[in-house]
């Protein structure tokens, strides 16, 4: 707790920034009393109370702070140049060690069909326990993380790299994903709690997404846009890039278009993401998977077959398919039991509930139900 009351005191002087951090912690001999004495005798330093106040903030919250001396800090952030000293992370911080990461990004003022795209690879990538991080923005970015959530029977983890503070939500109206993310996923920032969304932060942020990510995909993107300064960094840090291909009449496609003629691959759904993945890392993939379920104990590995065959066995014949508009009221219905009644799969159920919420069609209600839209 005192190194990290520190680090804040530190990171959190006026004019302080990354680069600088680690340049004072070189010349301290990575010594935090000697590194705050130092900057004491250049600077006004944050004070020890106000750094007090941010990690009782975070515990009000159940917010973590991660400084880089932390055995959670990712590794692959800690191979910055600019890596943030301390990171704030609200959710599930198990997910920073997963061993297979995509990043999805795109345009903010994205058509219907990238964000199906963008809902759909994620979907998929995270059925496959590939995990997909994003930056919540309006776009592309909400529409990559609600297919994520969507998937593992709408229990799908995502991670959200923030502009903002932790506990801000931007857009205000991504507040339901915000939650949910919250509930399922990870929100992650370098920016202190109560951070307001400005401009300068958010290309900031991205370089945490590609670090974050062991390959960045665009979907729909201007070719001057932040997207592809995400892949651009991607690339920079020996990540690979992937890219949807659009028409090239159109604004939205001459990112991806750009990307794929400077080498980036061409992606037109998941597979083309997971062959590229490494034998390596799907066995990391299931064993991350087995250690979380407790399965990789010896005395659990024999109930492996033994779970695989219950679950094989509850699995319900599906109805007779129908328009899935057609069983959805203006008053509400169930997602579940809308789901038990459609008689499609879960994959194409719940792709075709975002598809038909993206064109405008039914609307969530509390309690699990969605709603057509008069």
């Amino acid at each position: 707790m005192s190194d990290l009351i520190k680090i804040l005191q530190i990171i959190n002087t006026e004019g302080i920034g990354p680069v600088t951090f680690y340049k004072l912690m070189q010349k301290s001999a990575d010594d935090i009393d000697a590194a705050l004495d130092l900057l004491a005798t250049k600077k006004k330093v944050f004070s020890r109370d106000e750094a007090e106040s941010i990690v009782e903030k975070a515990q009000k919250i159940g917010a973590r702070i991660i400084t880089y001396q932390d055995n959670e800090y990712p590794e692959s952030l800690r191979q910055l140049n600019d890596a943030p000293p301390v990171i704030y992370a609200l959710g599930n911080v198990n997910l920073l060690k997963h061993p297979a990461t995509m990043a999805i990004v795109g345009a903010r003022n994205a058509s219907i069909g990238g964000r199906k795209m963008a809902s759909r690879i994620a979907y998929d990538l995270t059925e496959n326990d590939v995990l997909v991080i994003s930056g919540m923005a309006r776009g592309i970015d909400c529409a990559a993380h609600k297919g994520a959530l969507y998937a593992k029977d709408k229990q799908g983890p995502t991670i959200a790299v923030l502009g903002t503070g932790v506990d801000e939500i931007y857009p205000p109206e991504n507040k339901d994903v915000y939650h949910q993310i919250v509930e399922q996923g990870l929100l992650v920032s370098e920016f202190p709690l109560g951070t307001a969304a400005q401009i300068s932060n958010f290309p900031r942020r991205n370089r945490i997404i590609a670090a974050l990510s062991a390959g960045t995909l665009v979907v729909e993107a201007g070719i001057h846009s932040g997207s592809l300064i995400t892949a651009q960094q991607a690339l920079e840090q020996g990540k690979e890039v992937f890219a949807v291909p659009g028409s090239p009449i159109e604004s939205r496609s001459a990112g991806p278009n750009h990307l794929i003629k400077q080498g980036a691959i061409l992606t037109e759904n998941a597979d083309d993401i997971l062959n590229v993945l490494s034998i390596t890392q799907n066995k990391q993939i299931k064993n991350y998977q087995l250690e979380l379920k407790g399965l990789d104990k010896p005395e659990n590995k024999a109930n492996i077959s033994e779970h695989k065959i219950e679950k094989q066995m509850t699995v319900e014949t599906p109805a007779e398919k129908v328009p899935l508009l057609e069983l959805i009221s203006y008053e509400g219905v169930d997602i579940d039991e809308l789901l038990r009644n459609s008689g499609y799969e879960q994959a194409d159920f719940f792709m075709q509930i975002l598809d038909l919420e993206f064109a405008g069609k039914i609307e969530r209600q509390v309690g699990n139900k969605v709603a057509r839209i008069k």
